[in-house]
């Protein structure tokens, strides 16, 4: 029997709909340098805001979680593009701090409905882990036009923006199937090594909600660093034109970060590349704690969204690997959007406190190295039990 979400059409339109469900998770910087100029909100406010739209996107993917079986994917996702809709559209006429703030909540939970339907399509492929990476591929090229575009427009077009990509995927919603009857696949019992010996990779239903912690954490410093890079790049005087050209070309390099992730991970696995990935990761996020010249910017920028994507490519993978039915998989944006919720809230309460840019880089560095060891937990403890061999030979 085939399976339905193979199908060419279905892959597509799922793409497209994660693509519009992570649009403001990508624009954040722009989006909070516009609340700040154009809505007058203050850099607290903004952590706030920023942390409601994206929590939202958590909530809405673990409600997509609980009912996609039992109500269907087509009418969930149609529900979220109602909610996102609506919210989106009385922010244009509503800009006051706290009609924002909940506003935002809704419409993030609208776009968590309908991200987690696109994601748990993609994971229920015959190949999530090959799905997720064409995903992380069209992520990055979409970043770079996102952050190119959306500060040419005002805060109300940006809102119409977004409206526009939930309304574009309507008619195409006869290419998802109905419900979640996909074929059972089997859970993947070997992979190869290069020098040709082959492990065996067993069941473990901790596995996967290990992951989707250390995933949290990861977001917790993606959030409070993506929020406010731009404006303590602009607290430190760094030239406007200086940030935008430093974060349209730095969003590139997550082509590069997901190629390249794609290409060793044959080589050398899953784990060993993720721990080196976030290790750099903290350093990059570390490296303007005390130095934000335009450099110092562009290193950390560029380093950040290298590893970002490359990151993501391992963790989906990894999730992919022990998860073959997409059980997991809707669970996914929920992961990230919590750790988006709480990161910038962390941020904004230690910048509202007074203690500076300065402190929220070291403490959102911070983050990705508890990822890291916790990831290193689950290896230790996979290794202890035979489970995977010294290296770890998945692929992703």
């Amino acid at each position: 029997m085939s399976n339905p979400f193979d199908h060419w059409r279905t892959i597509a339109l799922s793409l497209f709909m994660a693509l519009v469900g992570y649009s403001v998770l990508v624009g954040i910087p722009v989006i909070s340098s516009a609340w700040v100029s154009q809505l007058g909100f203050t850099e607290e406010q903004v952590g706030r805001v920023a942390g409601n739209d994206l929590g939202g996107l958590s909530l809405g993917a673990l409600l997509c979680a609980a009912l996609i079986k039992r109500i269907g994917r087509r009418a969930l996702a149609f529900a979220g593009v109602v909610i996102a809709v609506i919210a989106n559209y009385l922010c244009i006429d509503n800009g006051s701090y706290e009609s924002v703030l909940w506003l935002r909540l809704i419409a993030g939970i609208g776009s968590g409905l309908f991200t987690g339907v696109a994601v748990a399509n993609l994971g229920a492929t015959s190949k999530p882990a090959r799905s997720y990476n064409m995903l992380l591929f069209a992520f990055a090229f979409t970043q770079a036009g996102e952050l190119w575009m959306l500060p040419l427009l005002t805060m109300n077009q940006i809102y119409m923006v977004f409206m526009a990509g939930f309304v574009l995927a309507l008619p195409f919603f006869g290419f998802i199937p109905r419900r979640g009857e996909q074929p059972q696949i089997e859970h993947i019992e070997a992979t190869r090594h290069p020098e040709g010996r082959i492990y065996r990779l067993l069941d473990s239903k901790i596995t996967p909600i290990v992951c989707l912690v250390a995933m949290i954490f990861t977001y917790l410093n993606i959030g409070a660093y993506w929020t406010y890079i731009e404006l303590a790049a602009l607290n430190a005087n760094v030239a406007e034109d200086t940030i935008n050209w430093v974060l349209v070309w730095g969003t590139l390099l997550s082509i590069v970060g997901c190629l390249v992730a794609t290409l060793i991970s044959d080589r050398f696995g899953l784990f060993r590349p993720l721990f080196g990935a976030l290790i750099l990761m903290s350093i990059a996020v570390a490296g303007v704690a005390f130095n934000m010249s335009p450099m110092a910017l562009l290193l950390s920028v560029w380093g950040f969204n290298f590893l970002w994507i490359f990151i993501d490519v391992y963790q989906m993978s990894m999730i992919a690997q022990v998860d073959r039915t997409g059980a997991y998989s809707s669970l996914i944006p929920g992961a990230q959007g919590l750790g988006q919720i709480i990161g910038p809230n962390i941020a904004a309460s230690i910048i509202g406190a007074g203690y500076g840019y300065s402190w929220m880089f070291i403490i959102s560095a911070s983050f990705a190295l508890v990822a890291t060891l916790i990831y290193f937990a689950l290896y230790a403890k996979m290794r202890a039990e035979a489970r995977i061999p010294t290296l770890v030979e998945v692929e992703a």
